[in-house]
């Protein structure tokens, strides 16, 4: 039997599950809280999220009692650091995917807005990722890399430096009939001299990885939200799911041709897989799970449990 340890990288916790060919074998858990500060800024510790997925992973190993075969990882998207590609070590917390301090890049860039949508389907917010990596080089630190966190935990597991086609389209770097890095676009943020990491397809293997008892691959890289679209079963064109967790995000199979929305979504490689590229559109709500949160930390209720009741309340 082939067990896969799939490990999903979120806002606010990681999971583990090892499945095996027909079944689940073990879940685990490991929560996370993201520093809402001042100014629109959201933060994460990187230690904390790296901790995480090992203690996930291992907790889930662990219940399993069986060897794997393989790792999966899903990541959180948008959020980004800067770290050292020779130690791994970050150098800057994690700007987290609703983090808002990236609005003056964006303003700043205004007439590039056109060619930003155009070529990558997506539209000029610090949303994405590429705003975010240009503040942490206007604002913190000129050292090391930036990008988006899957490359740092993938060159934490594996000593490699990839990401995968997904997660790549949500930077607002890359071309969406391309689904790779765009000069073009690199040089508007003014990051056409960073290092960047090689683009693999979803089902490419990235390297090996000790982490979790005897070297087996990872491989199964893909942005959170494409993942749950392909994990639903939304495989043709027109399958939409919407699922609920930090934030709300609606994604609807577009079918294998790059196409442009022109109601307002946004645009994204959904997966690479056997050599053919799927897209999707896709809507966001960034506070769902994180409002519940919210109103937990100001005492109106005590648990996600009570919201029926205080909504029932006149």
């Amino acid at each position: 039997m082939t067990t896969i340890l799939a490990i999903d990288q979120g806002t606010s916790g990681t999971k583990a599950v090892v499945v095996g060919e027909d079944a689940i074998l073990a879940l685990a858990e490991v929560a996370l809280r993201p520093q809402y500060l001042a100014d629109g800024a959201v933060e994460q510790d990187p230690q904390d999220l790296w901790d995480s997925v090992l203690e996930a992973g291992r907790q889930a190993c662990a219940r399993a009692q069986v060897p794997i075969d393989a790792v999966a990882l899903a990541n959180q998207g948008e959020s980004v650091l800067a770290w050292d590609l020779g130690t791994g070590a970050a150098l800057t917390p994690i700007l987290g995917w609703q983090d808002r301090r990236a609005e003056e890049v964006c303003a700043g860039l205004r007439e590039h807005a056109d060619l930003v949508s155009e070529r990558t389907g997506l539209v000029l917010d610090p949303y994405f990722a590429a705003p975010k990596q240009a503040w942490i080089r206007r604002n913190r630190t000129r050292t090391g890399v930036v990008t988006m966190t899957d490359s740092w935990l993938l060159h934490r597991l594996t000593g490699e430096f990839v990401t995968d086609a997904a997660t790549a389209s949500r930077s607002l770097l890359t071309s969406l009939d391309t689904a790779d890095w765009d000069a073009d676009l690199l040089a508007v943020f003014g990051l056409d001299a960073e290092p960047l990491p090689r683009v693999l397809a979803c089902d490419e293997v990235a390297g090996t990885t000790t982490a979790f008892g005897a070297e087996v691959p990872v491989a199964g890289l893909i942005v959170d939200q494409q993942a749950a679209l392909l994990a639903q079963g939304c495989i043709r064109p027109g399958d939409a799911k919407c699922t609920f967790g930090t934030g709300a995000f609606l994604l609807a199979n577009v079918g294998t041709t790059a196409r442009r929305p022109t109601t307002g979504l946004a645009a994204s490689v959904a997966w690479r897989l056997a050599g053919t590229t799927t897209y999707c559109f896709d809507g966001q709500v960034y506070t769902a799970a994180s409002a519940v949160r919210w109103l937990e930390s100001l005492g109106f209720i005590g648990s996600p449990a009570d919201l029926d009741d205080v909504a029932a309340e006149d």
